[in-house]
């Protein structure tokens, strides 16, 4: 009796200390799926590797589909979200500090379910069928992720995987048609295809067939959708101050910015914008800074376009607003700013979180939102063509493409985004911000304009295509380009969000069939032999 009495003891005893290293094996593993995660981010502006976005996910991707169970595939899509997340807003630390920590980690969450699907579909040796259904369904979860956090309150579409293609006219021809949502679902099937043919030895002839349906889908974009009919030209004044520190900075910003307005008087220009909180008043309150105003514009001969970060001198509270000034006074067309950064212009549930402010550069007093956009009908040209329209979006919000097209739709024929990028100035923010216009104009096929104070201020044309070089974080300069115009309505500006909707469609129609056992999922893996007791 003593025998296996001593041998049953040991057995027990030595359990505990195998914890550990499973505790070890999946902290090391959330690691790596962090890790995995934050690799697309150079993809993105300042490193700018537009063609690493078709590989960035593969590693991920990878790791996801080994995992053991569905618990573990979700943890994967978990931490890897988180990793994506902080990769992403990495030059927000000094605003956030810490706290951009759990704000990541809960952002992350909605990568989880996306885990469980690349499992359920890459896991394994998928069959054909499993396989074809993963190139589909798998790039349709990760657009209705992109579609959760697109929302304003979970800090907006900040780094959407088809924003890195901003640079490839292939591309910006696919967006036209679906926006941008098209063009990550395109570069989440090529990491898909690719998956299969590097890990699944049976289907990888669909993974040969799903890169070659890509190519056929990006070529087609490139030789079979027109770029936009020319129908005129604008020349728009683009005004960058630079950086002015110290408590009398915005005067002498101010001051540079007219100093640099008047030097385009002989420029010929047709509209002059200066960047995001370049006016520190309300001219509507304040007679002189109005008349100030109205004189430069009647100096250069055409109207500004500025923008004011002030207390409304006829209503309570702080807004951001573009308002538009003319030779002949203030023209009364002004818009107010109608999504606001999160931590930055407000925060939310103050009462709970407004400790932030003590921790970081989070915004002390909320902003005031706007209610509805505005597209400005500028004076009258001297060439007798019909005046422009000029839809501005302020800083923020040219992330958000249902914006743009909105505007587009209501007869802007020019998109004006004013920004300030100040407080990110030695991150990849500028560069990443002043991408997002060639994304924009060509969804909608409208010139973009984005007018910083301290860069990157860029022009595109309809196509998406940059006009002329940008002014970079080191500059103080005044540029005129000029853009060409088109009144030709995109497929995606006419249709809108098609291709969410089909993800949608896509992602429901597998978890239907999932449930119904009309595919073979994936297998728990298998387990190690037990250990035999002593009786046996």
């Amino acid at each position: 009796m003593r025998g296996p009495f001593v041998i049953r003891r040991r057995e027990r005893g030595a359990e505990p200390s195998r914890a550990p290293r499973r505790a070890g094996r999946g902290v090391g593993r959330s690691a790596l799926a962090a890790g995995c995660g934050a690799l697309p981010v150079f993809a993105f502006p300042a490193p700018g590797l537009w063609w690493w976005a078709y590989l960035a996910l593969v590693p991920w991707m990878l790791l996801i589909r080994t995992a053991p169970g569905a618990r573990r595939a979700g943890l994967d899509g978990w931490f890897g979200g988180m990793g994506f997340m902080l990769a992403m807003h990495h030059w927000l630390l000094p605003s956030l500090h810490v706290f951009l920590l759990p704000l990541a980690a809960l952002l992350g969450l909605l990568w989880l379910p996306w885990g469980w699907l690349v499992r359920a579909l890459l896991g394994g040796t998928p069959s054909p069928l499993r396989a074809s259904v993963a190139l589909l369904a798998v790039p349709s979860g990760w657009l209705l992720v992109e579609l959760a956090r697109s929302w304003e309150g979970l800090g907006g579409p900040w780094g959407l995987l088809g924003a890195s293609q901003w640079q490839v006219a292939a591309a910006l021809r696919l967006a036209s048609v679906g926006g941008v949502w098209l063009v990550s679902l395109l570069v989440v099937a090529v990491n898909t295809a690719v998956v299969l043919l590097v890990a699944a030895p049976g289907p990888r002839l669909v993974g040969v067939a799903g890169i070659a349906a890509c190519a056929l889908v990006l070529g087609t974009a490139a030789w079979g959708v027109p770029v936009p009919r020319q129908s005129g030209t604008v020349r728009v004044g683009l005004v960058q101050p630079g950086v002015f520190e110290g408590p009398d900075g915005p005067g002498r910003r101010l001051a540079r910015a007219e100093e640099l307005t008047r030097s385009l008087a002989d420029r010929r220009t047709d509209l002059v914008v200066w960047g995001e909180s370049g006016v520190g008043a309300d001219p509507t309150g304040d007679p002189a800074l109005a008349a100030r105003l109205t004189a430069l514009s009647r100096a250069v001969g055409a109207p500004l376009l500025v923008n004011v970060d002030a207390r409304g001198a006829d209503r309570p509270g702080i807004y951001k607003s573009a308002v538009l000034v003319g030779p002949a006074g203030l023209t009364g067309d002004r818009y107010d700013k109608m999504r606001l950064v999160p931590f930055g212009e407000y925060v939310p549930a103050r009462g709970v979180l407004g400790w932030v402010t003590s921790a970081g550069r989070a915004a002390e007093e909320d902003r005031r939102r706007g209610t509805e956009p505005v597209v400005m009908t500028l004076p009258a040209r001297e060439d007798g063509t019909s005046p422009l329209r000029v839809g501005p979006l302020v800083c923020f919000e040219s992330a958000f493409p249902d914006m743009s097209r909105r505007l587009a739709r209501d007869g802007a024929g020019l998109l004006v985004v004013q920004s300030s990028t100040s407080t990110f100035q030695d991150s990849w923010a500028p560069a990443q911000h002043a991408s997002l216009g060639a994304l924009r104009a060509a969804e909608t096929g409208r010139p973009v304009v984005h007018a910083t104070l301290t860069g990157i201020t860029a022009a595109y044309g309809p196509d998406g295509r940059r006009i002329g070089p940008g002014l970079g974080t080191g500059a103080s300069a005044a540029v005129v380009r000029e853009l060409p115009l088109s009144g030709t309505t995109t497929f995606y500006a006419r249709w809108g969000d098609w291709p969410l909707y089909g993800a949608l469609v896509v992602v429901g129609g597998v978890a239907a069939a999932g449930a119904s056992g009309a595919f073979s999922p994936p297998g728990r893996a298998p387990r190690g032999r037990r250990a035999r007791r002593a009786r046996g």
